[in-house]
């Protein structure tokens, strides 16, 4: 262990000396180096999706504009299919080396994924080999998220004070937010800047390269976090394949509570890309959207924190998620049938906003009921898998729909049937409010 790390681990311990470091309350530098690391892997990831106009146009030419952004689309949903994996390897070694050198792999693997997606001449410069490389970079940087979330969210469930786990762990969605908000923002400047054939040109990788400004200062900040890990071997039973297994009914639950949020998620990432092409905006207004529901994100996921340590994990996870239910269809079918700056970016906060009190919930409930030998990685599969399977087919399947059935409202339904699913599978989970964490 590096000496830097040591000297974190004793000043963590010196917070509460009678007390294990997993149980002593953690710094709030600790939890910036926690937040910024994930809120920098995110917003690299998800700023794919809010230029999949340009980035299908520079890499992917097809025939038609639909073509080339099914194809954008498409390998968007790539990146997903690496999640399980590096949910595995990744989570399966912050459970036996720590929660700390895990984060900083996870640094190192969206740091390589980004520099290439950045730096990749177009189709016209090199032809095929630039998507070629483009697909394999999103598969790097979705082995760094898939590995990114058990790790992290299973550190702050081990840093928090036992009744506030539910805003500390909040904070994993809340970076996501503040993700989406500074990659909006980005975007909103740039396309109000720039022409579009700058947009096109060059513009669109101007986001990549801000994310890697900032790749010193999360490397800087993880690289002292103390490690929340006990330093005692967990019980055999519940470690490894055994402890998976014994687990296996909880962890299939999980993954069927992170479908809706990743739908309704997704959804909304693809609402720069569907005002645009859909509803007839311009981009300048259509990145308005992604801001006001990064920012919705950010505050309503400590707004779930706060609400799960007061009334429960059950209650706050599942009522919103019923709300979104019933009232996604009605919500697109106003924006559809009035498109306008006020219906969309109220639209877009609303819904951004239920999903971001029932995930916070979620995300806080799914690694308080797992042991501490698979915490990271019953909790990366379970995100994983749940994020693969839906967030990566989610914008291909409701660009397909809407130009399958002509209805601009179609993703409103998928919202919702997903929805219905992840409120009766969290009808099965069991409160987790008051439990100790379990070792």
């Amino acid at each position: 262990m590096n000496p830097s790390a040591l000297q974190a681990d004793a000043a963590y311990a010196t917070i509460a000396p009678n007390r294990p470091a997993s149980a002593a309350r953690v710094p709030t530098r600790v939890v910036a180096a926690t937040v910024a690391g994930n809120a920098l892997e995110f917003y690299d990831f998800v700023t794919y999706a809010f230029f999949a106009v340009y980035i299908g146009k520079t890499f992917f030419p097809a025939s038609t504009p639909l073509g080339s952004l099914l194809l954008s689309v498409a390998v968007f949903g790539v990146g997903f299919f690496a999640r399980p994996i590096g949910g595995v390897l990744i989570g399966a070694f912050a459970d036996r080396a720590g929660r700390r050198p895990a984060m900083l792999l996870t640094i190192a693997l969206i740091t390589i994924g980004t520099l290439g997606l950045a730096l990749t001449p177009s189709y016209a410069s090199i032809g095929l080999a630039a998507p070629i490389i483009v697909v394999v970079c999103r598969l790097v940087q979705g082995l760094a998220l898939g590995g990114e979330v058990g790790p992290s969210s299973a550190f702050l469930i081990e840093s928090a004070p036992p009744a506030q786990r539910g805003l500390y762990a909040s904070w994993q969605l809340a970076s996501q937010g503040a993700a989406g908000l500074v990659a909006g923002a980005m975007g909103l400047l740039l396309t109000n800047s720039l022409a579009p054939a700058e947009m096109l040109a060059w513009g669109w990788r101007v986001p990549f390269m801000v994310g890697l400004l900032l790749v010193p200062l999360a490397l800087y900040l993880r690289h002292n976090m103390p490690e929340t890990l006990h330093a005692a071997p967990p019980k055999a039973i519940n470690s490894g394949m055994v402890g998976l297994k014994r687990q296996r009914r909880l962890i299939g639950l999980a993954v069927l509570v992170i479908i809706g949020g990743t739908v309704s998620t997704y959804v909304g990432n693809f609402m720069t890309t569907y005002a645009i092409t859909t509803l007839k905006m311009s981009p300048v207004l259509a990145m308005g959207a992604t801001v006001v529901g990064g920012l919705s994100t950010l505050v309503f996921s400590l707004v779930g924190g706060w609400m799960c340590d007061r009334f429960g994990r059950k209650p706050t996870m599942f009522w919103p998620r019923v709300a979104a239910a019933v009232l996604t269809v009605p919500a697109f079918m106003l924006l559809v049938a009035q498109p306008s700056a006020t219906t969309l970016f109220a639209v877009s906060g609303f819904l951004a906003a239920l999903t971001a009190v029932s995930g916070a919930a979620s995300l806080v409930a799914i690694p308080e009921l797992l042991p501490r030998g698979i915490r990271a990685t019953g909790m990366s599969i379970a995100y994983a898998v749940g994020v693969s399977l839906f967030g990566g087919t989610t914008q291909l399947i409701i660009t397909w729909l809407i130009g399958v059935t002509g209805n601009p409202a179609a993703p409103a339904w998928y919202v919702a049937g997903a929805s219905v699913i992840t409120a009766l599978a969290m009808l099965a989970m069991p409160e987790s409010r008051d439990r100790a964490l379990e070792d």
